[in-house]
């Protein structure tokens, strides 16, 4: 993908990163090969897996497919989540070698035991690929001593990403290298990108709309202009990047178009743009509405897949929306992904009715990292021993057979495109010595999306800071609840039980007053 891009558009900005620079396709091919080389003399085999504890950067993009050369799996963390959390992935995965920033490099080294800690490619920072060069350097490999790239299988798995765990530990989603093409060659040939065009990289590189960022920009010989942590947040920088950087796709979760268009879009120039494409949550119709009188000419996708099965369903938006009285249809099922609607006991349902969507075929994982999760099979198999992922979602599919989304079976919620298991913020707030009970319950609220609420019953005072501060120490941002209760004791159903139902009800019908 890349060698190819490269031996045809040499010369090419293949990454810019604002501020810090950009790099050509010759480039960062030779940097790509530089990580390969360095990997595979220290150790890295096919099928290992390498950590990436990178801001996202030119120096991470260039990891990611040195990684990749080197026919290694790449398992990238957040950097800006707690330590142990990162630590712990990792560890989890039993990465072979990590491609670290500081300070998390040296924290890294100190917290494994000598014996067994993986190799580190330490860089003083991150940005326009400087630092991963240097780091390099420092070790050069011994020309002797290079060896070929391995080949890689389709099977192989390319890379290992983490999503909210009901055990209370995040877990690792096994993604193939065949995974990730029959998703990206579909998007090539539905969006058509040129070398031309400019992709924005809107997603941190740990979640999961980052494939598409960067395989197809890179697959299509296009440029990927990386968008950092604090201009993501930030609306009127967020919206200049449009403009500035000549942006002509966009891919994002909703709430990331709804932060740009606090900015008041008609103030920026978005000629350039021609797609906007949207997945990870339900996109408010009122807001949709107004994004696409302020876009007119800008073709619109909502995409829908978890982790798991990557994009499975698309649809594409009509140029008039005004009279949709539902949400948007997650839409018909891509090429390569087989689709089936069935109730509580694995039977089909008719068309119209609401079940749960199951998925099959090229682009669904492999599994779970070690069976890190516990819950019941996430697959189900058919008369033929076929497996089809269970996604959770209730759908229904309409007339023109496209689905509609209707809601979630379990307890998991959607934040800001991100997948939260309500469990895992609870499992962390048990830990807090002070608390007796805790529930946390999410509620969609039509202004703000999803609210993430906890109950705490403590037989001593807690204050909100203080349960905050433990959270922020031992959660990623989105999973921090918005707001703390405090009871006495949390009710209970007849069966001695939490009572969720009442606590969400409550919450709700605040809401509506």
């Amino acid at each position: 993908m890349l060698q190819d891009a490269a031996a045809l558009w040499p010369d090419r900005i293949a990454v810019e990163e604002p501020g810090m620079g950009t790099i050509t396709y010759r480039d960062l091919e030779q940097l790509s090969g530089q990580l390969c080389q360095h990997l595979l003399v220290k150790g890295v085999r096919r099928g290992d897996r390498v950590g990436l504890y990178l801001e996202k950067s030119i120096d991470a993009i260039a990891s990611i497919f040195g990684v990749l050369r080197a026919g290694a799996a790449y398992v990238p963390v957040d950097p800006a989540a707690p330590f142990a959390r990162n630590e712990g992935i990792l560890k989890s995965c039993g990465v072979a070698a990590v491609v670290a920033q500081q300070p998390h490099a040296k924290a890294l080294s100190d917290s494994w035991a000598s014996e067994q800690r993986p190799h580190i490619v330490a860089l003083e920072k991150t940005g326009g690929g400087d630092s991963l060069r240097a780091a390099l350097e420092n070790e050069q490999v011994n020309a002797s001593a290079a060896e070929s790239d391995p080949a890689v299988a389709p099977n192989d798995t390319a890379y290992i990403l983490h999503t909210s765990g009901s055990t209370g530990r995040p877990k690792g989603v096994v993604l193939s290298h065949q995974n990730a093409a029959v998703f990206v060659n579909w998007c090539r040939e539905t969006f058509q990108p040129t070398p031309e065009d400019r992709l924005s990289s809107y997603a941190p590189l740990h979640f999961d709309l980052s494939i598409l960022d960067v395989f197809l920009s890179i697959s299509s010989a296009a440029t990927l202009v990386l968008i950092d942590s604090k201009t993501a947040k930030a609306p009127k920088a967020l919206a200049a990047v449009i403009p500035q950087q000549r942006i002509s796709i966009w891919y994002s979760t909703p709430t990331a178009l709804m932060l740009l268009m606090q900015a008041d879009l008609r103030q920026y120039d978005c000629s350039f743009l021609r797609i906007v494409l949207y997945a990870g949550e339900v996109f408010p119709l009122g807001p949709l509405r107004e994004l696409r009188k302020l876009l007119p000419g800008v073709t619109f996708y909502n995409l829908y897949g978890p982790t798991e099965t990557n994009v499975c369903t698309f649809y594409r938006l009509p140029d008039q929306i005004s009279e949709l009285k539902e949400s948007v249809p997650i839409g018909e099922p891509c090429p390569y992904a087989r689709t089936k609607v069935v109730d509580e006991d694995g039977q089909t349902v008719a068309a119209g009715e609401m079940g749960e969507l199951l998925v099959a075929g090229g682009s669904v994982m492999h599994g779970y990292w070690a069976g890190a999760e516990s819950r019941a099979d996430p697959f189900a198999l058919d008369s033929a021993g076929e497996r089809w992922y269970r996604t959770g979602d209730f759908v229904r599919e309409d007339a023109d057979g496209n689905y509609r989304f209707l809601g979630r079976r379990d307890r998991m919620v959607k934040k800001h495109g991100y997948r939260v298991e309500l469990d895992e913020i609870e499992a962390c707030l048990h830990r807090h010595p002070a608390i007796k009970e805790v529930a946390v319950v999410g509620v969609d609220n039509s202004v703000a999306g999803m609210q993430i609420t906890a109950f705490v019953a403590s037989p001593g005072a807690l204050s909100i800071i203080e349960l905050k501060r433990f959270c922020v120490e031992n959660l990623p941002a989105y999973m921090v609840p918005d707001f703390f209760r405090f009871h006495a004791v949390l009710p209970k159903t007849s069966t001695s039980k939490i009572d969720y139902t009442s606590l969400k009800a409550t919450l709700q019908n605040e809401a509506a007053a």
